[in-house]
């Protein structure tokens, strides 16, 4: 597959504006369609000459020759409508967003831990909301490294472009491990960083169905969006940004799986919204079977596939509600951000010149659950037609173990236990000295006890002495 085109649409997040202005120049271009990219991004369906590109001046767009220029992938999209942090409000997302600048050479994740729709750790460097107001947990995994570790410090709301552009700079240096990431952006920049002082808590909520008319609250509804095929006409989107400004509805965003998302439809305007779509032979009830695929944009083959693998779905009756699939090949790097994987096999080297048919290999993340970034193995070399049955039955699998933990090829019952966690807090702002983390931030090592503090520590957040703290018992649930 030969690159596309890419239009910058940072966080996934666009006004219907900007999106009626990209079909303009889409049009003159004298195409059809836009599509839509895994990174909320937007794709030109077609390759375009270079000389064709100038079209674009208001925008940022990625000729097909610079991979190396990336888009930020936010939650946006799910605030008011999926659960989330009670702190991380739309306008908040938006404020952030504003603060990168263009051309960032690392994949950025911003996103809320309580939702489903975007994946977390699928950025070189993802930002995932903490319960603490404008604080963040950092997952780094930079382009070379085989696994993502934890940045020692949360990091400040307004400090997340600073830090972004400290590692990029830091990049030259080949860092290995995130303390020395740590230590060459303490030493490059001033941040206002937090003490981390326990870990990231993901909680496990099914995969959400997010298409159709829904309600928000008693007077507003959103319209998620989604064709089978990628490729969203012109005319349609022109006349929906049309609508949108009639609405006074501010803003559209784009999902990581080929879709978008309307917010924040008057309920009074819900009728004209329905007989707009039917104007347009919209359909927006397509199967739930299809709405959790990621495949690769534009790859005809992987949609053959998904094609064959749903129609089975569909004839035996087979339930994939909070499951996502994915179709990759042996080429791509194993950093997955669905439940179950479907990758194609390399074709040996002496076999090229032959006609042979593809296998495939399948893994499904631990628990079923992608943000645990363990995958296993399930099977390997199996043909097309031995798919849909392998599939089925990993399906009927995650219901059996919903509830559950599974581990590896055992299943068992996990029962709720109530752990006590000793910690020092601060009398004044509440800020938590975990032993187990130090604090990172005054270079007070992991596992070094309150009673060994220097006298001179204080607390990170408020700097109130360290007399200041007082032991405390915390009770978890695990």
């Amino acid at each position: 597959m030969g690159r596309l085109n890419r239009l910058i649409i940072k966080g996934g997040v666009l006004s219907p504006g900007e999106l009626k202005y990209i079909c303009e120049c889409v049009e003159s271009l004298g195409l059809k369609t836009i599509s839509f990219g895994s990174r909320q991004d937007i794709l030109l369906p077609k390759e375009t000459e270079k000389e064709q590109l100038g079209v674009f001046d208001k925008l940022q767009i990625v000729g097909k020759d610079h991979e190396q220029i990336q888009n930020i992938v936010s939650s946006y999209v799910c605030s008011d409508i999926f659960p989330s942090t009670a702190w991380l409000t739309s306008d908040r997302y938006l404020y952030i967003l504003e603060q990168f600048r263009s051309k960032l050479k690392l994949k950025v994740n911003i996103t809320d831990p309580k939702q489903r729709l975007v994946p977390l750790f699928t950025g070189h460097l993802n930002f995932i909301a903490s319960e603490h107001e404008d604080y963040w947990y950092l997952y780094v995994r930079l382009p070379e490294w085989d696994k993502t570790e934890m940045y020692p410090a949360l990091i400040y709301s307004w400090d997340l472009d600073k830090i972004e552009t400290a590692i990029e700079h830091i990049l030259q240096e080949e860092p290995e491990d995130i303390e020395t990431v740590f230590e060459l952006v303490s030493d490059a920049i001033d941040t206002n960083n937090r003490t981390v002082d326990k870990p990231l808590d993901v909680p496990f909520y099914p995969f959400p169905y997010y298409e159709g008319m829904n309600r928000i609250g008693m007077d507003k509804y959103w319209l998620g969006l989604y064709w089978r095929n990628n490729k969203y006409d012109i005319s349609f989107l022109k006349a929906m940004c049309e609508l949108c400004d009639e609405c006074k509805i501010g803003k559209i965003s784009i999902t990581p799986w080929k879709s978008f998302i309307v917010k924040g439809i008057p309920i009074n305007a819900k009728l004209q919204w329905e007989k707009f779509l039917g104007r347009y032979g919209i359909n927006v009830r397509h199967s739930m079977l299809e709405l959790n695929w990621h495949l690769p944009v534009n790859n005809k083959e992987a949609i053959t596939l998904k094609k064959y693998l749903v129609s089975n779905f569909d004839k035996n009756d087979i339930s994939t509600y909070g499951l996502t699939f994915g179709i990759t090949d042996y080429s791509k790097k194993s950093n997955y951000f669905t439940s179950i994987v479907i990758k194609k096999n390399a074709i040996p080297k002496e076999l090229e010149d032959f006609n042979i048919r593809a296998t495939y290999n399948l893994l499904y993340a631990k628990n079923f659950d992608p943000n645990t970034r363990d995958y296993v193995m399930h099977v390997q070399d199996v043909d097309k037609e031995e798919l849909p049955k392998l599939l089925m039955e990993l399906s009927k699998l995650y219901f059996e173990q919903l509830g559950t933990e599974k581990d590896h090829d055992t299943l068992k019952s996990v029962s709720k236990e109530k752990v006590e966690l000793k910690v020092y807090q601060c009398k004044d702002c509440l800020t938590i000295y975990n032993e187990t983390y130090g604090d990172i931030t005054q270079n007070i090592k992991p596992n070094t006890p309150f009673k060994d503090l220097p006298e001179s520590y204080e607390c990170s957040l408020c700097e109130a002495p360290k007399s200041n703290f007082e032991k405390k018992t915390l009770v978890k649930n695990v």
